[in-house]
């Protein structure tokens, strides 16, 4: 019989946690702090890239692996420190040849090659502003986003521009240059591009770092509107603060540490942990090219020792679709934490790591909007399945709820349901949408950034997500969360995925529709659908469980791993579709 909170113990642990003492560790915890010891000091320079990778020049971790690259067939490149430095310069330099400067818009659009992070932090390096784009966009989707952005750089390669911006570069006015990278390592010599191999050859290895400040704009990141136009959140240099924190807390981030974040840098969770805290701790990162595929990950868990795991819900989902025995028939020894973002975790899956990798699957919580992780389950914690867990030091969170006039109360009674709020203060908090200043207004009440997030706070400070407040469900008075019904149907050993919505109804205002995708070996039907319709039943009650369930081969999802349940209500009521740019090819 499986307990509600998985405890932990001493012998739980193969390292010692950075954050043992909870309550301990959020009543000293400053951010002045934190950025002491990074070196920051009040009204001096802030760079994220100097930090990540120039800060460690001198000391033993510059031999360190930075970087280690794994393509397609399986290669490695491995880029230390030093030299991740030294060609991060490089290109730093080639910008200031281009003329292009502090505060200009650099877009990068590639798969996880090595000249996509080093542009990256070369880009920061300039000062320039790094914005990142998700390779399998299309045409159009990239185009809004150059546009949107004013970029005056694109970073990309000979096939994707050939495919993807070639026909749109005429609409382009601004993006003054193109650089590739060839396809098959050689040069390019595509009209209206630059190669990008031969500028770097042609660049200084040192570069005087742009002084950028702690409130300078660092990175531009995309984030689907539901009209239909993206959102751009800027965020800033100091930003790296809060990176280097969560990096700590959040993910227990130690020198020694192989890290394994397997989100592609098109999205934020790529850039703020697949690319800059752990290089601001100085670990060493496994990149890998390829895209999902579940014997190829647990091959390079064991072959590179990867000891930290940052990965997200649906990946876990197809991991636990190829059957927990997959799992089993690979050591890994060194593995030692993992954790999960992107979507809440269902608690089948938190435990489904105990089955698998004898280690629960710790979620947390945050968005693009605040940059890093806010809310976590961390490695000294009891964890509560299905709980997004606790705050992080420095990270003042609440319950409240909105009142007609505008105004904000906070709800302090635990169990009662009520939107997420963050007070300002933190680091990484997004500093504006790009041109889009009344929305950004409307983000806050007062000194509260409002998430949009519903959830309850227990009577021991775990938060419990409950869902979008435009995806929860009313029904005969009752609010009914999205995750608590996918969640009890992922309980069916017959169900990989579920997605739920609330369809109108002229008498109880909105009836829960439930749609699943199966597992392999199970076949749709109408006794399996009365089957798990009577369990759902069981499990939450007539009042909460789905009316109606309809299979599907597959869920929409972003290419992130996020259930769009908008875009299944907006399919089930024929409605228009609104931003579908960042929808996994295929859904």
């Amino acid at each position: 019989m499986r307990t509600s909170i998985i405890h932990k113990t001493a012998s739980d642990l193969q390292v010692a946690p950075n954050l043992a003492d909870y309550d301990a560790e959020r009543r000293g915890f400053s951010w002045e702090a934190a950025g002491a010891e990074l070196g920051l000091r009040a009204q001096r320079p802030v760079n994220i890239a100097a930090l990540a990778v120039d800060r460690h020049l001198g000391t033993p971790v510059a031999d360190r692996i930075a970087l280690r690259f794994i393509a397609r067939d399986e290669r490695r490149r491995n880029i230390s420190y030093a030299e991740l430095a030294l060609l991060s310069s490089r290109f730093a330099g080639v910008l200031r040849s281009l003329g292009v400067g502090k505060g200009e818009r650099v877009f990068l659009l590639s798969g996880r090659i090595p000249e996509l992070y080093v542009a990256a932090l070369g880009a920061l390096k300039n000062g320039s502003v790094v914005a990142p784009l998700f390779s399998a966009f299309g045409p159009e989707p990239i185009r809004t986003r150059l546009a949107l952005g004013e970029a005056r750089v694109l970073v990309t390669t000979e096939s994707l521009y050939r495919r993807k911006v070639a026909g749109i570069a005429a609409e382009l006015p601004r993006l003054a240059h193109t650089l590739l990278v060839g396809d098959d390592g050689g040069p390019t010599d595509v009209p209206g591009t630059r190669d990008l191999a031969t500028l770097m050859s042609a660049a200084a290895d040192r570069f005087d770092v742009e002084r950028t400040s702690a409130n300078d704009m660092a990175l531009l990141h995309f984030t689907s509107g539901t009209t239909g136009t993206p959102k751009g959140a800027i965020h800033v240099h100091g930003a790296a603060v809060a990176h280097y924190a969560t990096g700590r807390y959040a993910l227990d981030l130690h020198p020694d540490d192989v890290f394994w974040c397997t989100a592609d840098p098109g999205w934020v969770t790529g850039t703020s942990y697949g690319i800059v805290a752990p290089l601001l701790h100085g670990v060493t990162s496994i990149v890998d090219e390829a895209d999902f595929d579940a014997e190829r990950w647990y091959r390079l868990l064991d072959q590179h020792a990867v000891s930290v795991w940052y990965t997200a819900p649906t990946a876990v989902r197809m991991l636990m679709k190829a059957g927990a025995g997959l799992a089993r028939a690979h050591r890994l020894p060194a593995l030692r934490f993992i954790a999960s973002v992107g979507e809440p975790l269902n608690p089948e899956a938190v435990w489904w790591g105990e089955e698998a990798f004898g280690l629960p699957i710790h979620d947390n919580w945050w968005q693009t909007e605040t940059g890093g992780i806010m809310i976590a389950n961390t490695a000294a914690m009891d964890i509560k399945p299905g709980s997004m867990g606790k705050p992080l030091p420095g990270i003042d969170a609440c319950v409240v709820a909105r009142r007609d006039d505008g105004s904000c109360e906070e709800i302090a009674a635990p169990g009662v349901q009520g939107e997420l709020a963050l007070r300002k203060g933190w680091p990484s908090m997004f500093r504006g949408y790009l041109n889009q200043d009344e929305r950004y207004r409307k983000c806050f009440c007062g000194d509260l950034y409002l998430t949009g997030d519903l959830v309850s706070r227990d009577a021991d400070g775990y938060y419990w997500f409950v869902g979008r407040a435009d995806d929860v469900i009313k029904s005969s008075g009752h609010l009914i969360g999205p995750f608590e019904v996918e969640s009890a149907l992922m309980e069916h050993p017959a169900v990989a995925e579920a997605g739920v919505i609330g369809k109108p109804d002229p008498v109880v205002g909105e009836t829960v529709k439930a749609f699943v995708s199966l597992k392999a070996g199970y076949v749709a039907g109408e006794a399996l659908r009365m089957e798990l319709l009577g369990h759902a039943r069981k499990r939450l009650g007539a009042a909460v469980a789905p009316k109606e369930i309809a299979f599907l081969p597959a869920l929409p999802r972003t290419r992130s791993g996020k259930i769009m349940r908008r875009l299944l209500k907006a399919r089930e009521m024929g409605l228009p579709e609104g931003d579908t740019s960042t929808l996994e090819a295929g859904a």
